[in-house]
Parts: C-alpha cells; sequence; structure tokens
C-alpha cells in the first residue's frame, strides 16, 4: 500500500498541475459520477495520510481517493492519450491528464463526512498543521507495542510497514516496546517529519539519505548496520523488523 510520502508526492504534483484550472473529468471505467465535477475548476488537491481530498468550486463535495493495495495514478504529458479501460476517474487539463486506477476509495465527500475524516486521523508528519505535541500524547497514551502504534492511522496518519521498521531502527526502538516516553515519542515524530520528506522528495522510502536505496533491516535478512540477522513476526497484522543488537528490547 502507497504509504504517506507517496500521497503526499501525489497531492503535490496534481495540485501543481491542476488547481486553479478547470478540469474535465471523467470515468472510463464508469463506476464514478464524474458529470458534476465535469469543467468545474479543481481549487486543490489535499494529502491527509493515506487519503487524497480533490476540492471544487461552488461548494461542491470533493472527492476522496485511497489507493489501497492497488491503486495507481498514470500520469499523460498529451491529455489525447487514450486511458485504459480500467481507469476509474480521469482528471484532464489543456496539458495534462491523469488516470487514476484500482482504488479502493473515490467517491464523493461532503464537508460533514471531509471532518469526521479528518477528525478520525491522527498528525500526519509531512502536513504543516501537524501537531508534535499531539503526536506525542497520542502515541504515549497508546495501549500496546509501539510498532502498532505507529501503524494506527488515529494515532498517527500515513506511516506504513516500510516506514515502520525503519524509523524505528533509526531511532534505537524496538516495535515491541511498550509504554514508551515522551522524549522518544518526540525523536520518532522528528524522524518521521524528517523522512518521509526525503521519501516524498525522492518517490520512495529513504531511511539513509547516502544510500537511498537501501534499507537498515526491512524486507533484510541482516542488519545492515552491524550485520546480525534480522528479526521478523507478525505485529499489528503486518511483518515487523528488527535488530536484537540495535534495537534491544
Amino acid at each position: 500500500m502507497p504509504e504517506g510520502h507517496l500521497i503526499h508526492r501525489h497531492a503535490r504534483e496534481q495540485h501543481t498541475a491542476l488547481a486553479g484550472r478547470a478540469v474535465r473529468a471523467a470515468s472510463p471505467q464508469g463506476r464514478f459520477e464524474a458529470g458534476p465535477y465535469d469543467g468545474r475548476a479543481l481549487t486543490g488537491v489535499e494529502a491527509l495520510g493515506k487519503h487524497l481530498l480533490y476540492h471544487f468550486e461552488n461548494g461542491l463535495p470533493a472527492i476522496h481517493v485511497h489507493l489501497g493495495m492497488r491503486g495507481i495514478f498514470l500520469r499523460h504529458d498529451d491529455p489525447a492519450t487514450p486511458p485504459r479501460a480500467g481507469t476509474r476517474l480521469r482528471l484532464t487539463a489543456d496539458d495534462v491528464a491523469y488516470d487514476l486506477i484500482a482504488p479502493i476509495r473515490c467517491e464523493p465527500m461532503d464537508a460533514p463526512a471531509v471532518e469526521t475524516l479528518r477528525d478520525s486521523l491522527g498528525p500526519d508528519p509531512l502536513r504543516d498543521d501537524a501537531s508534535p505535541s499531539e503526536a506525542v500524547r497520542r502515541l504515549t497514551s497508546f495501549r500496546g507495542p509501539v510498532g502498532a502504534g505507529v501503524l494506527d492511522q488515529g494515532v498517527w496518519a500515513g506511516i506504513g510497514n516500510a516506514w515502520r521498521a525503519e524509523l524505528l531502527f533509526l531511532v534505537g526502538v524496538h516495535p515491541g516496546t511498550r509504554n514508551v516516553d515522551a522524549a522518544t515519542a518526540l525523536r520518532l515524530w522528528e524522524a518521521a517529519a524528517t523522512y518521509l520528506a526525503l521519501g516524498r522528495d525522492a518517490g520512495q522510502v529513504v531511511s539513509d539519505p547516502s544510500a537511498p536505496d537501501e534499507r537498515w533491516v526491512y524486507k533484510r535478512e541482516h542488519c545492515r548496520r552491524c550485520g546480525t540477522p534480522v528479526e521478523t513476526w507478525q505485529l499489528a497484522s503486518r511483518t515487523a523488523y528488527a535488530c536484537p543488537r540495535d534495537q534491544p528490547e
């Protein structure tokens, strides 16, 4: 599933390309009612954790998108490029088109529902309005292992399994640790804000800027720092990774 860094990358690119412009909206697949949005000005594209919101003029409901495990966007610099048959939503301007394929959510969302979505999510490390103190409060209040807490979108929004593994390694915290203190939670939050921004700009998880294609423990047999075999187990329905030397329990 695309994690928050990629959702923010999509939002930034599409906002730059489409915001303030009248767009053509269509659903080649026929599974989204695009008519109300066709020819309307798109006022902004916003990322909330793993969610995207497309805002339009004149009080139209936002379009809410969640990519899920299989969803992708395709960009066409020639808007005349035919869409794939499975395209759920195409948004087109004079010089660019974006095709949304295989999302788990693509739906109108009125203002009260948008606020409900916002309220359901924890702070997002890539949003300027995120509160570090609220992020610390939510994580230190979580009743369970920290590795489950950071995946809970109601605690922090946008963190997925790859970032969980790499961020916890970077701050030296074992995923099974419970009752993290405020100082540790703040270090983890600051790491998330720093490294997810690198990942957004690079278009991939970046946990070592000097070797952006490498990972410390995620999907590795041995820790890249010390060579110790990486431990794996199931935590919050996902495979957890930890170096027992650099992340002692």
